[in-house]
């Protein structure tokens, strides 16, 4: 069984490809040739991001992204809230 990713798109839990084979497999020619080039010339430690853009094509979720981002630039409240340990977004918990 090939390896899968999970993430959220639109409200609903989204199953993706999560190997190089299975990105390929989903896609059409055109784009697993597309695919094919830039897998081969990415350095290794960026491989990763790579394969989950790939995995993601089609799915929408760059549109919301871009909505999101979208929506900070106004200022909108997102309904993001600060950590409850008090620390900042992205510290470590020891």
């Amino acid at each position: 069984m090939d390896a899968i990713l999970k993430t959220v798109i639109g409200g609903e839990l989204v199953e993706l490809p999560g190997t190089i084979a299975g990105v390929r497999a989903a896609l059409d020619a055109e784009q697993a040739g597309e695919f094919d080039r830039e897998v081969e010339h990415a350095p290794a430690t960026e491989l990763p991001l790579v394969v989950v853009r790939w995995a993601l094509a089609g799915t929408g979720a760059e549109e919301e992204d871009e909505a999101l981002f979208e929506r900070l630039v106004r200022g909108e409240d997102i309904g993001a809230h600060e950590p409850s340990d008090g620390g900042t977004p992205g510290s470590e918990v020891t």
